[in-house]
């Protein structure tokens, strides 16, 4: 089937063979190291949207707290803040 000498073509495929090796192992390499990363942004953008999250629900709260404060101010009327 081939012309070329045996330990020419061994040599040739064992090098064939080695350097589609070497590349899956690198790209499967690359692979995990891109889920990893994936998984770190996921995690992060989780953190930041709960952090979010309670800061709008702290801010719903001063604003209900502004607005007592408002009314009860404005109820006893000695001080009005609406100008």
């Amino acid at each position: 089937m081939y012309l070329s000498p045996m330990k020419k073509l061994a040599a040739f495929f064992e090098t064939s063979r080695d350097g589609w090796k070497a590349k899956c192992r690198a790209a499967r390499e690359r692979n995990k190291l891109l889920g990893n990363q994936v998984r770190a942004v996921e995690k992060s953008r989780r953190q930041w949207q709960e952090q979010a999250r309670q800061a709008q629900r702290r801010v719903r709260e001063l604003e209900r707290e502004l607005e007592d404060l408002k009314c009860a101010a404005a109820g006893t009327g000695t001080h009005s803040f609406a100008r």
